[in-house]
């Protein structure tokens, strides 16, 4: 398993690049933070990340930037927002309902770990994830910077190239979108264990009612293969308790062989084959004792590029 690692930051040839490099890497999380967000892509919030630097080291005069926490986090905004409306101009068709955005794979925490409720309160979800794709790319940019990072809009709207208050409206329309759309969520660890434990026992034991009742009437599933995947295995979309239910009896084989695994901000499951490759990664929503949300990412390219916990694959 080859895991996305960052590049070091090369330095200037000009002034003390050695000392920009560090204060550069005093940000980088929180910058790998705001383009995972913007992107949904780990591999591409790592180049965006770089860029930010490269743009950085290219600047006549670093030391004149007054707070470059929120210089670097508009210039990364800047680069998102220029990859999100590329990708815009590409698709020449709206994104599929089957995309699943790549997965960060936690230890599961201990029972009081500071650290891992520390990474869960900084966390977004996968579900989140796949309602900022619906967005543009402008309002996006504006929830993200201003909803999940605190940016003012007077910082963000030169980045838009709008006013302050037509920022704002950007930001407030993409609230609404995000609230209307993503799926709410128990956000406590042991009611999601119990429900997600309740799944794999009635897909291990092959109990189709039991599958049922742990679904609400309206999940839905989004299963990414990616798109050289053919068969029963091929990327779908479903909706509805039954439906879900006879997918997840179709692949118990492979449930069986699951683990429980901090999926961003939520527990889900990881397949590992025999041969220790990652077959699948599954995130959940949980809302009333009953799966709402299951996203699928069995995509082989992606999930080799995939980052696993030790002692999770």
């Amino acid at each position: 398993m080859t895991p996305v690692t960052p590049v070091a930051p090369v330095p200037p040839e000009r002034g003390d690049g050695t000392a920009l490099a560090r204060r550069f890497e005093e940000h980088r999380g929180h910058l790998r933070a705001v383009a995972y967000r913007m992107l949904g892509s780990l591999a591409e919030a790592e180049d965006a990340v770089q860029e930010a630097w490269l743009r950085l080291a290219r600047t006549d005069d670093p030391d004149t930037i007054a707070n470059l926490g929120g210089w670097l986090t508009t210039v990364t905004g800047r680069i998102c927002l220029d990859l999100l409306r590329s990708r815009a101009a590409r698709r020449e068709q709206p994104i599929d309902e089957t995309f699943v955005p790549d997965p960060v794979l936690l230890p599961l925490p201990g029972p009081d770990d500071p650290e891992h409720q520390a990474l869960r309160a900084d966390s977004v979800g996968v579900a989140m994830l796949v309602v900022l794709e619906r967005l543009t790319p402008d309002e996006r940019l504006a929830f993200v910077l201003h909803d999940l990072f605190a940016v003012p809009f007077d910082d963000i709207a030169p980045v838009v190239d709008r006013s302050p208050a037509a920022t704002r409206q950007l930001a407030g329309r993409a609230r609404r979108r995000v609230r209307d759309a993503e799926p709410a969520s128990d956000p406590d660890p042991g009611r999601q264990k119990e429900v997600l434990d309740a799944f794999m026992a009635a897909s291990r034991g092959g109990d189709f009612d039991a599958l049922v009742a742990v679904l609400h009437p309206d999940v839905v599933l989004r299963a990414d293969a990616g798109a050289l995947v053919r068969g029963a295995a091929a990327s779908k979309a479903l909706r509805g308790a039954r439906p879900v239910a006879e997918s997840a009896l179709l692949f118990a084989r492979y449930n069986a062989a699951a683990r429980t695994v901090l999926v961003n901000d939520a527990l889900g499951l990881i397949s590992v084959g025999d041969d220790g490759t990652v077959r699948s990664v599954m995130s959940v929503t949980v809302a009333d004792g009953r799966i709402t949300g299951m996203y699928i990412l069995a995509d082989p390219a992606r999930l080799e590029r995939l980052a696993v916990p030790p002692g999770q694959g």
